[in-house]
């Protein structure tokens, strides 16, 4: 029986995407190919603005940075693959092709969820310990916490990866998403993945729940102490620093948490999709804006940047 289902594996999958929408597959080419140009073209210029700008070199931009290159690395998994797909009649991605697409999506998801509870936590300290911010989130932790969070991560994934490596896959290889999911593929094993679900169940309430606990115990003290500040100045500008982070978990966090704790029924599969597309591409695109939009620092920087191209070509 063995000998049977090995020589019967799948060696490729079909991914499914957007197919139920044939009257519109230039036109989401054209749109998710916007997006991701946008989403590297923005993310790149965050991280080359903090990087050459000495008075952004402080902790929270040195996360944001962190944010920006996870961005980058999570567009690059998702979208190249489903734009291909757009354009070919035969939608397949190798059996090979799919493990790494779930390795590196589920180590970049997991990296941006510990990060996102990390730069709360940077927070928590700013505004309620000032006095001791400079001391406590000192250089070395901060490489130490994205360190660990990146490490975290990667064993995460592997984890993850060799379980799903070693289903067997031996009868339908259409995958209804428009990437290597681990959900969709259990549906597709004709081995049993009980322990898959199990320990993607697990590792998903300790990942997503764990960092979003960090983030809500954080802001907690965060509003309690801003509450309690005299100054409407000081209320004023200590929300400012806290209010894109807190756009950026709501999209993430609120996404990801229908994704991984949804009724397993398949009436949820175009929802699920939706999802996916919100906290993988469009989250990516946005950030950029969201922290540049509503951060004096990063716009200052960014139009001091600008001028001074601008007078050296002119010198």
């Amino acid at each position: 029986m063995n000998q049977v289902v090995k020589e019967n594996q799948t060696t490729e999958f079909i991914l499914l995407g957007f197919s139920d929408l044939p009257q519109y597959q230039m036109a989401l080419f054209a749109v998710f190919m916007l997006t991701m140009l946008i989403a590297l073209v923005g993310n790149s210029i965050i991280i080359a603005i903090l990087s050459l700008n000495p008075q952004l070199h402080n902790p929270m931009y040195f996360f944001l940075g962190n944010l920006s290159f996870l961005d980058i690395c999570l567009t690059l998994v998702t979208v190249p693959q489903m734009l291909k797909n757009f354009l070919v009649e035969k939608k397949t991605i190798s059996f090979t092709g799919c493990m790494a697409q779930v390795y590196f999506f589920w180590n970049f998801t997991s990296a941006e969820d510990f990060l996102l509870a990390v730069m709360a936590f940077d927070r928590y300290v700013a505004i309620c310990n000032p006095l001791h911010y400079t001391m406590l989130m000192k250089k070395r932790l901060c490489i130490q916490l994205v360190v660990g969070l990146w490490v975290t991560a990667n064993l995460d994934a592997i984890l993850q990866t060799v379980l799903t490596s070693r289903l067997s896959f031996c009868g339908p290889n259409e995958i209804n998403h428009f990437l290597c999911e681990m959900t969709p593929l259990f549906k597709l094993s004709c081995s049993d993945t009980f322990l898959n679900e199990m320990v993607i169940f697990i590792e998903g309430t300790l990942v997503v729940m764990g960092s979003f606990s960090v983030i809500l115990i954080s802001y907690v003290w965060i509003i309690t102490v801003i509450l309690k500040m005299h100054s409407a100045e000081r209320r004023s500008k200590a929300f400012s620093t806290c209010s894109s982070h807190l756009v950026v978990v709501t999209i993430y966090f609120g996404t990801t948490i229908f994704m991984y704790f949804r009724p397993s029924n398949s009436n949820f599969l175009t929802k699920e999709k939706v999802a996916s597309v919100m906290y993988c591409i469009l989250v990516p695109m946005l950030n950029p804006f969201i922290y540049s939009l509503r951060n004096n620092e990063v716009k200052r920087a960014f139009r001091r940047a600008i001028f001074e191209r601008i007078f050296a070509q002119k010198a």
